[in-house]
């Protein structure tokens, strides 16, 4: 009698190519070489992914999904303010990296352009940028309704921008337990807060109001 075969999981297709990566050093030539390899069929692969680059996406979005999830364990998380939050979320994803270190360094390092080693961020790109949009309280809009969708991306963008150059950071970092990356995330969180703090720039736009009024007013 033959024992029919395991059904392979989305779950079980990142961890063999992730070993993939981590043993060979290099990425696999196609999808029909990795399934092969693998024991397992290209139908099998392309029931969840589309493309290996897919995969690897995928994988980044994954990093960010478990950190998202380990933070709503935390009954404590959904009282904080939005710098609470963030420096939550930085702290965590970054245990979620060190968790998987050795696969994301050889990823983001394995080819000589850097931009390409990037596009497997983007998924990443996008699910944080959301995370910022969901996190972002009134504390930190503008009062003017017409600047906040201007302010929000200007604000999803630079907290991007932020947390890339905090993974630079920790890739190159070689303190122990990276505590050295511990302090730049909590300084760059804390200097980057201070620099959206909108009291100064709503009454900048009061000021502005109040002259063109002004102005207005005396050329009657």
């Amino acid at each position: 009698m033959t024992t029919k075969k395991k059904s392979i999981s989305k779950e079980d297709i990142v961890s063999i190519y992730m070993n993939t990566i981590l043993e060979k050093g290099q990425k696999p030539k196609s999808v029909y070489l990795f399934a092969k390899e693998n024991d397992f069929t290209e139908a099998e692969f392309y029931a969840f992914f589309g493309t290996l680059e897919g995969l690897e996406k995928e994988i980044f979005r994954l990093f960010f999904e478990n950190t998202v999830s380990l933070l709503h364990k935390n009954e404590e998380y959904q009282q904080y303010d939005m710098k609470n939050k963030m420096l939550s979320f930085y702290f965590t994803f970054f245990e979620v990296l060190t968790a998987n270190r050795s696969y994301v360094i050889e990823v983001l390092k394995m080819d000589r352009n850097p931009l390409k080693n990037l596009v497997q961020l983007t998924s990443l790109r996008e699910s944080f940028k959301e995370y910022v949009s969901e996190i972002l309280t009134d504390d930190y809009r503008l009062e003017v309704e017409k600047l906040q969708k201007f302010q929000e991306k200007t604000i999803q963008e630079s907290a991007w921008l932020q947390l890339m150059l905090t993974i630079k950071f920790w890739m190159e970092d070689a303190s122990p337990a990276f505590e050295k990356t511990d302090i730049f995330i909590e300084k760059s969180v804390n200097a980057s807060f201070e620099l959206m703090n909108v009291a100064p720039m709503n009454h900048l736009i009061d000021l502005g109001k109040f002259l063109f009024k002004e102005k207005m007013y005396s050329k009657q």
